[in-house]
């Protein structure tokens, strides 16, 4: 099980196995199935903490509960566990386990309420179901029929891909579906189905597709650096920010997106942010993604200044997951006026902007494409940076042919 949390008398603390051998973390702290430094490179992030619903809502009134690295429903209204998050294209990974009858899927692209026909046009169901169903498990409902009908079992892996209009299922090792579709859904949510019986969820890995690179490794080419920071590209084809105040920008602008980054904190204690949908030209002016190690009274779920992953002066990071002088991977996601951010796989952000629309973001909800901005926040700034790609979601209501 992939536990980000851990249980502690009435509070709970969020703990990332992954970290044991990443940084410092309680002794005794649950290190089932971590995610590995490979699959970290790979751009892997976990979409469930294993002990909350974190980053996920439920849609119907079924009983989800998330307890021990497992998510589950028994009961209730049929009905969606969606993610806060909107995606476009991707690989997910998700182990489940079918009770006697159950019936359940995993929505694709979905809105968060689909109709029983909608799974034909407006999303995709890889369906959990027994193999005298119409469409048995790992089909997608609707669309495409598995043609071999795999055996049950106990706990089953699913790797689904989605990438444009292309979608595979590999079930427990083996591809058993392929399909196509000419006038795809761009995006959605992603959705865990109750729709009776017993069903059980582990390990829920996503990681995006399409990220293009933003940093050549040998110059700073489509970056403008502003005084006061003092901006070179190291041997080992890394950025290097040093003093402040000052900052370098992106030449391109995103609105939606998915960002995903190394960063190292050099000085202890030092501050840095990721900044995006900024107004171009201006100082800061945008969201930020704060880059802050520090924490208080020992506690790692009291950041000392909102905390790396942590959206600045709008929501703190739920935990210091990260290290100074130690590399860190860091995604960035936005979709409309919802922004998440993940720390080493781990999720410890997850914010709506809810504030009436504003062409400047320090006053409201800004939707419109803007530049990135990686910080220096005072002359004691010093960090390092690497390995920065993007991918970019398509409009909301976006068709096919917009692609």
């Amino acid at each position: 099980m992939n536990r980000c949390w851990k249980p502690r008398t009435w509070s709970l603390v969020l703990v990332c196995p992954l970290m044991l051998t990443m940084a410092s973390v309680t002794a005794g702290a649950p290190a089932e199935n971590p995610l590995t430094p490979e699959e970290l490179r790979e751009g892997w992030v976990l979409l469930f903490d294993g002990a909350t619903l974190f980053g996920w809502t439920p849609a119907s009134k079924a009983n989800w509960r998330a307890a021990d690295g497992i998510l589950s429903a028994s009961e209730g209204e049929p009905g969606l566990l969606l993610t806060n998050s909107e995606f476009t294209d991707y690989v997910l990974r998700v182990d489940f386990r079918a009770g006697p009858g159950a019936n359940s899927g995993v929505f694709l692209r979905t809105p968060p309420n689909p109709g029983p026909d909608d799974v034909a046009t407006k999303c995709y169901e890889v369906n959990i179901a027994p193999a005298d169903n119409p469409f048995p498990t790992g089909s997608l409902v609707r669309r495409q029929r598995v043609a071999s009908p795999s055996a049950g079992g106990d706990w089953r892996r699913m790797e689904v891909t989605a990438d444009g209009g292309r979608f595979s299922v590999v079930l427990d090792g083996k591809r058993v579906l392929d399909y196509v579709d000419p006038k795809p859904v761009l995006r959605g949510h992603i959705g865990l189905q109750w729709n009776g019986g017993t069903i059980e969820f582990r390990n829920v890995r996503w990681k995006p597709l399409g990220l293009k690179s933003l940093f050549n490794g040998k110059d700073l080419t489509g970056w403008k650096v502003y005084p006061e920071s003092t901006v070179r590209v190291t041997p080992e084809g890394s950025i290097h920010l040093a003093g402040g105040k000052g900052q370098l920008e992106s030449q391109g602008q995103y609105a939606d997106f998915t960002l995903q980054l190394e960063a190292m904190v050099n000085s202890p204690g030092s501050n840095s942010g990721v900044f995006f949908r900024c107004i171009p030209g201006e100082m800061m002016n945008g969201y930020e993604s704060q880059i802050h190690n520090g924490y208080k009274n020992g506690d790692r779920s009291q950041p000392a200044d909102c905390g790396t992953g942590g959206i600045f002066r709008r929501q703190n990071a739920r935990r210091i997951v990260a290290n100074d002088k130690e590399w860190f991977h860091k995604t960035i996601h936005a979709d409309g006026n919802h922004m998440a951010v993940w720390v080493n796989g781990c999720q410890v952000s997850d914010w709506a902007d809810t504030r009436k629309p504003a062409e400047n973001p320090r006053k409201g909800l800004r939707l419109k494409a803007g530049t990135l901005i990686l910080q220096g926040h005072d002359p004691t700034s010093d960090f390092l940076f690497r390995n920065l790609r993007i991918a970019t979601l398509p409009p909301a209501d976006a068709d096919a042919g917009s692609r």
